[in-house]
């Protein structure tokens, strides 16, 4: 009964309303024709509304073009950076290897710097000297290996004809066991597999080793 009394006093609240909004509205035909004009100005606000809602979309999309360009510039500086850093890298080790042939380059025009390092103890000035130019000549292709300049298959060509020489055979002999300790990852280490190969190539055709 309580459901049934509060239905039946909003029917009759409703019909009060609105017949009082049609009294405002100077009887139901203006209130109709007044309500035609709202029924316009709301699909109005409907094509504006629609219209912000595309100049949205619009911004949104801006906004990700410019965040997508934004990562791409922050990309770009980052790999600027690496290219910065691996050349600064590059022109450190080029200067120790510059001040390393200064050092000796004094030590071969002067036997007694070449006895501070005692790289090659008992061995005349003249062997030294000899095997600080073969080390010299290995950083140098070492130094080409690092840089990309030259392809394995040409190192060990290299290798093939320096190995040829008396000189450079017996400066190898007295460093190896220095370098067999080198890492097989590094560029030193790679360098001296590959003389290494060479060795065993040459071995494997007859040619006889050094005394």
């Amino acid at each position: 009964m309580g459901a049934a009394l509060v239905g039946a006093g909003s029917i009759v609240i409703s019909g009060w309303l609105l017949s009082g909004v049609e009294d405002v509205n100077g009887g139901r035909r203006q209130a109709v024709e007044r309500s035609a004009v709202g029924d316009y100005f709301g699909g109005i606000s409907a094509v504006f509304s629609g219209l912000a809602l595309l100049l949205l979309v619009i911004t949104l999309l801006f906004q990700q073009r410019e965040l997508r360009l934004q990562r791409q510039e922050l990309t770009l500086q980052r790999q600027e950076l690496i290219s910065s850093r691996e050349e600064l890298r590059r022109s450190a080790r080029s200067d120790l290897r510059a001040l390393h042939v200064q050092l000796t380059q004094m030590a071969m025009d002067d036997p007694s710097l070449a006895s501070v390092w005692n790289d090659y103890p008992d061995e005349t000035a003249e062997v030294v000297r000899q095997n600080l130019f073969a080390n010299l000549t290995f950083g140098h292709y070492l130094l080409f290996y690092e840089w990309g300049d030259v392809t394995e298959g040409e190192l060990l060509e290299y290798a093939r004809t320096l190995l040829r020489s008396p000189s450079f055979q017996r400066y190898w002999e007295a460093s190896r066991g220095a370098k067999e300790g080198l890492s097989p990852d590094s560029h030193e280490g790679r360098l001296f597999r590959l003389f290494e190969q060479a060795i065993r190539e040459t071995q494997g055709r007859g040619t006889p080793s050094p005394p």
